[in-house]
C-alpha cells in the first residue's frame, strides 16, 4: 500500500479478537483503531476510520442499536459485522440496518481480509459507478445495457435484468430477501418471486445453476453477486 494507512475501527470487547485482528491487519498494512465499547467506538468515529468491523455483542451499547448510530451519522462507511454462528435473524437485521458484510465467528482471516477488500471495493463503485462491470466470464454493461457471458450475449426480461443490475450496483455485498423486494417490486413481500428469478437468471448465466458461481445465495438471508475482479 502506498500513502497513509486505511484505517480500520475494530469494535469488540474479546482482547484475543482484537489481537487476532490487530496482527492480521498489521500483514495487510491497515492501521487498526480499537474500541472494547460502543462507548468508545462513538468516540474512535472522531478519528474518521475508512472502515468498521463490528461485534454484534457488545457489553454496553446493543450492537444493532450501535450500527444505527454509526449509519445515522456516516452512510457511506463500510461496516462488516461479526455474529455468532447460526444467527440468521441477527445478521438479516443488521444488513437491513445498514451493514455492507457480516462475517461468521470463528473466522478465518484470510476469508475476513477478503470481505474488507470487498467492502472497500464496493464502496469506491458506488462512488464511482463504472459504466461496464466484470467478474470471471460475466460483464454487464449498465449503460448499453449488455450482458454477456464471454462472448455470448445474454437476453434477459426487463425484470431478470433489473435484478441483476441491483446486484451488479451492490456486487460483493450481501443483500437481503426483503431489500431486494423493496428494490424490485415495492409492495410484494413474499421471497419466493425473488427465488423464481434468481432461478431464471441463473439458467442463463451460470454454466451450471445448480452450483451458481456469480449469484450466490447467502442461506436464510438473502443473495451476493461475485464481487468485481
Amino acid at each position: 500500500m502506498t500513502g497513509a494507512p486505511i484505517k480500520v475501527l475494530v469494535i469488540d470487547d474479546e482482547p484475543p479478537i482484537r489481537k487476532l485482528l490487530r496482527m492480521g491487519l498489521a500483514t495487510q498494512g491497515y492501521e487498526m483503531l480499537e474500541a472494547p465499547s460502543g462507548k468508545v467506538a462513538l468516540e474512535k468515529l472522531a478519528e474518521d476510520p475508512a472502515l468498521i468491523i463490528l461485534d454484534l455483542g457488545l457489553p454496553d451499547i446493543d450492537g444493532h442499536e450501535l450500527l444505527r448510530t454509526i449509519r445515522s451519522r456516516s452512510e457511506s462507511i463500510p461496516i462488516v459485522v461479526l455474529s455468532s454462528r447460526g444467527d440468521e435473524a441477527g445478521k438479516v437485521k443488521a444488513l437491513d440496518l445498514g451493514a455492507d458484510d457480516y462475517i461468521t465467528k470463528p473466522f478465518g482471516m484470510d476469508e475476513l481480509l477478503a470481505r474488507l477488500r470487498a467492502a472497500l471495493r464496493h464502496q469506491l463503485q458506488v462512488q464511482g459507478e463504472r459504466p461496464v462491470f466484470r467478474t470471471g466470464d460475466l460483464s454487464v454493461d449498465l449503460v448499453r445495457r449488455i450482458v454477456k457471458v464471454g462472448e455470448r450475449e445474454i437476453k434477459l426480461s426487463p425484470k431478470e435484468y433489473d435484478l441483476l443490475r441491483v446486484l451488479v450496483q451492490h456486487a460483493g455485498k450481501v443483500l437481503t430477501h426483503r431489500f431486494l423486494l423493496k428494490e424490485l417490486w415495492d409492495e410484494l413481500t413474499d421471497a419466493q418471486y425473488l427465488r423464481v428469478y434468481v432461478r431464471q437468471l441463473r439458467q442463463k448465466i451460470e454454466t451450471d445453476p445448480e452450483r451458481p458461481q456469480f449469484v450466490l445465495t447467502e442461506t436464510g438471508i438473502g443473495y451476493r453477486l461475485r464481487a468485481p475482479d
